[in-house]
C-alpha cells in the first residue's frame, strides 16, 4: 500500500501592525493584512477594490510607514509604502495611525484631493456614504491654502442611466477598471493629462453594457451618479433592506432603498469596506424598482458609525397583527387613502418613479 502523502501546511509570515500582530499568507498585502485585523488599524483606501486586478496605488491615502522590513532584514524602509501595492514579509513591523508621519502625509494628501473638489456635499447624492466626506472630516482642515483657478468640467450624460460630475472625481480609475474587466467593451478612459486629466468618452459615447451600473457603486465620490436616484430623496432617509429575486444576467442579490413602500434605488450589497460582494445588472440596478418585483430577506447591516443608521433598528421583531382577529377573519376596509387628503401630491405621482427629478409640475399647484 502507498504512503499517503502529507500535504505540508502552507507557511505564514507574521506582521505586526500598530503593535498589533496576525499571521497572513504570503502574497498578502499590508492593506489586507491590517483588514484582517480591522478597526482603524486599517487604512483608507480610495482607489483599490479587491475584485478589480491592478487597482491601487493612485490615491496615496494608504501610505504607511514599515519600521522593519523583515526578520532577516530588519532595516525599516527609508519612505512610507502604498500598503495596497506593498506585500507583507515574515516579521514586518508596519506603523498606521501610530505613526506621526504617517498622519501628516495623510493630512496633505487628503488636501490635494480636495484642491479641486467642490463643496457640493448639501446637494450631492453621494452625501452620507461618501469615502472622501468621511477622509476629510478626520484629516481634512477648516480652510484652503489653494489661491488659483479650480478646473471645472461640463456634466455629462453616459447613456440613459448614469450622470458623470468630473468635477468632483479624484482620478481613481476604479470605474475604469471596472469597465475593462466587467465588460466586454470599454469606451470610457482616462484622457489628456497631468491637471487636464479626466475620466470621459471619446465623442461622448454611451456605457450600455449589462454591467455597466456597477460603476456608479465602485465610485468612492460622487462623480458617477444614478440618475434614477438624482435627488430624489437623501440616503439617510431611506432604509436598505436585502432584497433578492431570480435573475437570468446576475445572481440578484441587492439592497433595496426604501421610504415607506417606495423602491428609491437598487444597489449592489456591500462588505464593511464599502466593496461590492457581487456585480449586479443593469435590469435589477435600473427597472426594477417595485417591491413586487423583489423577495425581501430583512433590514441590511449598517455601520452604528454611519449618519444612515440614525433612527434605523436592526433585530427587530414585527408585531402580530390583531385586527383581522378582531374582525374573525375580515380584512380591513380603508378609510383613507393620503393621496386622496394630501393637498401637495398629485394622487397619480408616485416621486420614486417618475423619469428624473420631481420638479414643481409633479405637485398640486397653491391656489
Amino acid at each position: 500500500m502507498a504512503e499517503e502523502v502529507k500535504k505540508e501546511a502552507p507557511k505564514l509570515f507574521k506582521v505586526t501592525i500598530d503593535n498589533i500582530t496576525v499571521e497572513v499568507t504570503p502574497g498578502t498585502s499590508i492593506l489586507n493584512a491590517a483588514r484582517q485585523i480591522g478597526g482603524e488599524v486599517a487604512p483608507p483606501a480610495m482607489c483599490y477594490y479587491t475584485k478589480l486586478q491592478g487597482s491601487g496605488g493612485k490615491c496615496r491615502t494608504c501610505l504607511v510607514e514599515v519600521a522593519a522590513g523583515s526578520t532577516a532584514d530588519p532595516r525599516p524602509m527609508p519612505k512610507l509604502v502604498a500598503s495596497c501595492r506593498t506585500n507583507v514579509m515574515d516579521g514586518m513591523v508596519v506603523k498606521n495611525i501610530t505613526s506621526d508621519k504617517v498622519i501628516d502625509a495623510r493630512n496633505g494628501v487628503v488636501e490635494f484631493l480636495l484642491i479641486n473638489h467642490p463643496l457640493d456635499c448639501p446637494i450631492c447624492d453621494q452625501a452620507g456614504e461618501c469615502d472622501l466626506q468621511n477622509l476629510s472630516y478626520d484629516h481634512g482642515k477648516e480652510g484652503t491654502r489653494y489661491e488659483f483657478t479650480r478646473r471645472t468640467f461640463d456634466k455629462h450624460d453616459l447613456g440613459p442611466y448614469i450622470q458623470l460630475h468630473m468635477t468632483r472625481c479624484i482620478m481613481c480609475f476604479r470605474c475604469v477598471f471596472t469597465a475593462d474587466q466587467l465588460t466586454n467593451k470599454r469606451v470610457h478612459g482616462i484622457l489628456d493629462r497631468g491637471d487636464h486629466a479626466q475620466i470621459a468618452t471619446y465623442i461622448e459615447k454611451s456605457l450600455d453594457n449589462d454591467f455597466i451600473g456597477n460603476v456608479i457603486d465602485v465610485c468612492p465620490v460622487g462623480a458617477l451618479t444614478d440618475k434614477t436616484f438624482r435627488f430624489k430623496n437623501r440616503v439617510w432617509f431611506t432604509k436598505p433592506v436585502d432584497a433578492h429575486r431570480d435573475c437570468p444576467k446576475c445572481n440578484g442579490k441587492v439592497q433595496l432603498w426604501l421610504r415607506g413602500n417606495e423602491v428609491f434605488r437598487v444597489t449592489g450589497r456591500k462588505d464593511e469596506w464599502g466593496e461590492l460582494k457581487d456585480w449586479i445588472c443593469n435590469e435589477c440596478r435600473f427597472e426594477k424598482k417595485d417591491t413586487a418585483d423583489w423577495i425581501i430577506e430583512g433590514p441590511a447591516h449598517v455601520n452604528r458609525h454611519s449618519v444612515i443608521a440614525q433612527g434605523y433598528y436592526e433585530g427587530l421583531q414585527k408585531p402580530n397583527e390583531t385586527i383581522v382577529k378582531v374582525l374573525h377573519g375580515r380584512s380591513p376596509k380603508l378609510l383613507m387613502d393620503i393621496h386622496s387628503v394630501s393637498e401637495v401630491n398629485k394622487p397619480t405621482v408616485h416621486l420614486s418613479k417618475i423619469d428624473g427629478p420631481a420638479h414643481s409640475d409633479d405637485f398640486n399647484k397653491p391656489e
